[in-house]
């Protein structure tokens, strides 16, 4: 190749290389630019209705090629514009591999509470491997979290049926267990709620009972533990997802364009806790 040729080829392959770079929005790497501040790991433990707010209105083809979606888009805006280094990664929890698909307050309970240590249990990592990797965990139930039973009368933490007696002793024992972190931070995620056709007016209201439990009891201010309330962003009040925010009349899973709504409050709600104002600002992540 001529020289001049050569010249003109390397300069259109440094171009194309600062182009990709930059149109890069995985958080994990946001943090670069000369920034000072000490980076912030969090992670995300989700299933498929945390992938639907984490996508947001990202195409299905720019998450899958290039890693890029709506909250690690909003992230790393928020770095480039506050010079921070908050580093944010996504992954499935449980993964469905060794473990059940399953990701209730029984399931947290048993692998983080039951089986704690420095191995994986069941292939699964415990809360010491993610409080050794992460300074902030965010996790979730699935919205079948939301078919509880009535209660029987004899709580059983051990139990994996869905009550609000085993939930709450469930629940109990993830927050001592949380707590002997104290300097992580942990996120919970309130919901998420099923539509009116995939469950009972009683199934309904025990759940809503159990969410506004998990509120008003269950978290308390001064600690290292916080709420997203997920499911008052999709009930609005109410006791089912909204149907205009469902992927469909039978589909509890959010639509895309709810996903793309509050995948910024879902952000805003991050951001508000890593900087110390957890307890002082809304648990939706809307400003008012």
């Amino acid at each position: 190749m001529h020289k001049p040729l050569l010249v003109l080829a390397l300069a259109i392959g440094l171009v194309l290389m600062a182009s990709c770079s930059r149109n890069d929005d995985r958080s994990a790497d946001s943090a670069s630019g000369g920034s000072a501040s000490k980076p912030i790991r969090i992670v995300f433990l989700h299933h498929s209705t945390g992938q639907v707010v984490w996508a947001g209105r990202t195409s299905k083809a720019a998450l899958k090629v290039f890693g890029k979606s709506d909250v690690g888009t909003w992230i790393s805006n928020y770095n480039r514009a506050n010079n921070t280094a908050l580093q944010m990664e996504q992954i499935n929890f449980p993964t469905g591999k060794d473990y059940e698909w399953a990701n209730y307050p029984y399931d947290y309970y048993n692998i983080w509470v039951k089986h704690a240590g420095d191995a994986p249990y069941r292939g699964e990592p415990t809360l010491e491997m993610l409080a050794a990797a992460y300074d902030v965990i965010v996790w979730k139930h699935c919205f079948p979290v939301g078919n509880i039973l009535p209660d029987t009368g004899n709580a059983d933490v051990d139990s994996p049926e869905k009550r609000l007696e085993n939930y709450k002793l469930q629940y109990a024992k993830l927050k001592d267990k949380m707590r002997s972190f104290p300097d992580k931070k942990f996120i919970i995620w309130t919901g998420a709620a099923l539509v009116k056709n995939a469950t009972s007016p009683e199934e309904a209201q025990r759940a809503r009972q159990f969410f506004d439990w998990v509120k008003s009891e269950w978290d308390e201010p001064g600690d290292n533990i916080f709420l997203w309330d997920f499911y008052q962003l999709e009930t609005e009040g109410g006791a089912y997802l909204k149907e205009e925010y469902a992927a469909g009349p039978r589909d509890s899973h959010p639509s895309s364009d709810f996903g793309g709504r509050v995948a910024p409050l879902f952000a805003q709600r991050i951001v508000n806790v890593v900087e110390g104002k957890g307890d002082s600002t809304s648990l939706t992540g809307e400003v008012y």
